[in-house]
């Protein structure tokens, strides 16, 4: 009986390792294909910076119109700048 239990125990354990390395693949394989190039992490942080600049423009409120027409002029920019990103 007491082989039995030690022929079980070292099955078990060797279906553990097979599953914990094919888990282990897995999950390298996962993590390859969420990593963001450079290039693309640059384009999400210029994408990203823009559209605060936009939204600080776009909260300002103003009474004078010298400025009101400054606003417009660097929202326009922002925008295309934004444009020229995607």
């Amino acid at each position: 009986m007491l082989h039995y239990s030690v022929y079980m125990a070292r099955g078990w354990e060797s279906k553990s390792a097979e599953e914990q390395a094919q888990q282990h693949a897995e999950n390298r394989e996962a993590d390859a294909a969420r990593t963001i190039k450079p290039q693309a992490a640059d384009r999400m942080r210029a994408r990203q910076l823009l559209e605060l600049k936009r939204e600080r423009i776009l909260s300002e409120k103003t009474s004078s119109t010298v400025r009101r027409e400054a606003l417009q002029a660097a929202l326009a920019e922002i925008e295309r700048e934004l444009a020229s990103l995607i």
